[in-house]
């Protein structure tokens, strides 16, 4: 399978890469730096690309390959330009109708009781350090809703993901945090990048909002 990834370098990002790798499809990884892919090893073409400054570019692109992957984070400060980077991706899928998987963020999970509540309107529940990448995730969800046309895939991450093993063992679910034997709901890098690739895999059929986490099992 041909797959093109923006934010090839991120966290999230390198772990897909390093996943789809892997299992033997071809990637075109973006990045604005490209350097950190130089001793990325296996079927992989490397550009670097602004998405925000060349969306024409990025719809040609798109245009050859058969799946689009987005693991775009902006820089602390610049949340909310999440939101620009998606329209343009989103834009750039429906111009070429590709079918596109996109990380979202936990904001618009709800807590695993009886609340009610949101990660991102739960009382106490987020640290202001990370309540405006909170906000631009919940804007960018809000956003697929503009594109009932668009073959789009969002996979939301837990509230916490960390730097861990690969265990290639998770649960899936939809609107609702996955909370392991713990009550915590997370994940490692290694373990989303693997359910990214699993659900290109699987081929699913597109406008789903997904989460996955560990279940009865925490990784060490």
């Amino acid at each position: 399978m041909k797959i093109i990834l923006f934010g090839a370098t991120g966290d999230v990002g390198t772990t897909t890469l390093h996943e789809a790798i892997k299992r033997g499809h071809s990637v075109t990884a973006i990045a604005r730096n490209i350097d950190k892919l130089a001793d990325m090893p296996g079927d992989i073409t490397r550009e670097s690309l602004d998405v925000l400054t060349n969306p024409a570019r990025v719809a040609a692109l798109m245009a050859e390959h058969d799946i689009a992957i987005s693991a775009l984070r902006p820089v602390t400060g610049s949340e909310s330009l999440l939101v620009d980077l998606s329209k343009i991706l989103l834009d750039a899928a429906r111009k070429t109708k590709t079918p596109i998987y996109l990380t979202g963020g936990a904001a618009t999970l709800k807590l695993a009781d009886d609340s009610g509540h949101t990660v991102l309107t739960a009382p106490d529940f987020l640290p202001d350090t990370v309540r405006p990448i909170a906000e631009a995730c919940a804007k960018q969800d809000a956003l697929f809703d503009q594109y009932d046309d668009v073959q789009w895939t969002c996979l939301r991450p837990p509230a916490m993901l960390f730097q861990g093993p690969l265990t290639g063992q998770y649960v899936r679910g939809t609107d609702t945090l996955v909370p392991d034997h713990d009550g915590m709901a997370r994940i490692s890098f290694s373990d989303f990048g693997y359910a990214m690739v699993d659900l290109i895999e699987a081929g699913n059929g597109g406008q789903q909002r997904l989460t996955v986490g560990y279940q009865n099992k925490a990784a060490a």
